[in-house]
């Protein structure tokens, strides 16, 4: 049985689906798992995560692609240009394998350049609420995993799963941090509370375009709280020249990390460590709240949010539409967050069919094999 794992987006979805092509190699050795990438960059990124489970054996490749394309994408990034050439260019490899599992959506487009054998496998990458993670060709995927009940009832709502072809419990991200970090780190020189700011990349819903600047200006200029700029890791992707000068204006301050999209923003080290949580609607704020703490919300675009399904994450915190009084606001949300932990609570309960810190990438690499067996 031969299963890829490609990865052809951006770094941040890597966590997702890669601890379960390691527990498939482990757990499973007349599986043969490989992984892909479309750079060499995000090669040496998932041989690196790989190395936590010094117990799986697994093939690593470079996908092929054209040098003048391969020197653009490492230049740019993995845009979705560049992610349907890693398709269109490696049709006849995807083609090898029975199962391709993967955490983007992308990968569908592989049906249309006729590439029909390979049973394909999303994983997703994140459990926030928003209406793009319930998109309407997940149905054409032959098996999803998801996190919780939440995923499951609204994507049995609109028809895009059906019984028999998905799992539920898998949210493997956690087991790699878990591997990962053996200690808390501590990443200001202080005692004071540390607030998170997390705005998302998605102009039309992310707080950073009306009001990011405005935010960062208000915490170089007090001395209550740190604060970590972690953006939602597509934000400053092929920006870097925005994202340096960012650096530059507030990166010297000793109470503020400036963090434009390196491992650290994507691998649970700044929602682990911090005490508030400050965004708009990225899925970040449910892994931040595995461990129920103070959250605020940004409504830049004066959303009508109450009773919106793809904004519930929104009642788990004081929203704000505006930033006139945010000291006051964040000190009111530390100290009316009791009034919400019942309410973050019964969130994770629905969002990650969690049973205490038990893994639950083997649950989804047995589930994976198990379906590959039944389908072959």
């Amino acid at each position: 049985m031969r299963i890829l794992f490609p990865y052809i987006a951006q770094p941040h979805q890597t966590l997702h689906s890669l601890p379960i092509a390691m527990e498939i190699a482990s757990r499973h050795p007349e599986a043969e798992v490989h992984l892909a990438c479309t750079t060499q960059s995000h090669l040496d990124y998932v041989r690196s995560l790989a190395a936590y489970y010094p117990e799986s054996k697994v093939q690593f490749s470079l996908l092929h692609l054209p040098q003048f394309l391969r020197r653009q994408t490492e230049r740019y990034g993995q845009t979705a240009f560049f992610r349907l050439a890693s398709l269109f260019f490696n049709k006849n490899y995807f083609s090898s394998f029975q199962g391709i599992v993967v955490p983007e959506r992308t990968s569908l487009y592989l049906r249309k350049l006729g590439v029909n054998k390979p049973r394909l496998i999303w994983t997703r990458h994140g459990a926030g609420d928003r209406a793009i993670g319930f998109a309407r060709d997940v149905k054409k995927f032959d098996y999803v995993l998801m996190a919780g009940h939440k995923i499951e009832e609204r994507l049995l709502a609109q028809g895009a799963i059906r019984p028999g072809y998905y799992h539920t419990g898998v949210y493997a991200k956690f087991d790699m941090v878990h591997r990962m970090r053996h200690r808390t780190l501590r990443l200001f020189n202080n005692n004071r509370p540390t607030v998170l700011y997390n705005p998302h990349f998605n102009t039309r819903l992310s707080s950073w375009p009306k009001m990011g600047l405005n935010v960062l200006a208000h915490f170089a200029n007090q001395d209550r709280y740190n604060l970590i700029f972690a953006p939602h890791y597509r934000l400053f992707d092929n920006k870097k020249a925005e994202a340096l000068q960012l650096e530059r204006a507030f990166g010297h301050y000793p109470h503020m990390l400036i963090d434009t999209g390196s491992a650290r923003s994507i691998d649970m080290t700044y929602t682990s460590t911090a005490d508030m949580y400050l965004g708009d609607v990225s899925s970040q704020v449910a892994e931040f709240l595995v461990k129920p703490r103070a959250c605020m919300f940004l409504n830049a675009h004066n959303v009508e949010w109450e009773g919106d399904e793809n904004y519930r994450f929104w009642s788990l915190g004081p929203v704000l539409n505006t930033i006139d009084s945010l000291g006051e606001d964040i000190e009111q949300a530390f100290s009316s967050h009791n009034a919400f932990v019942n309410l973050q609570k019964d969130y994770i309960r629905d969002t990650f069919d969690l049973v205490g810190n038990e893994p639950t990438a083997p649950v989804g690499a047995d589930a994976i094999v198990d379906f590959l067996r039944m389908a072959s």
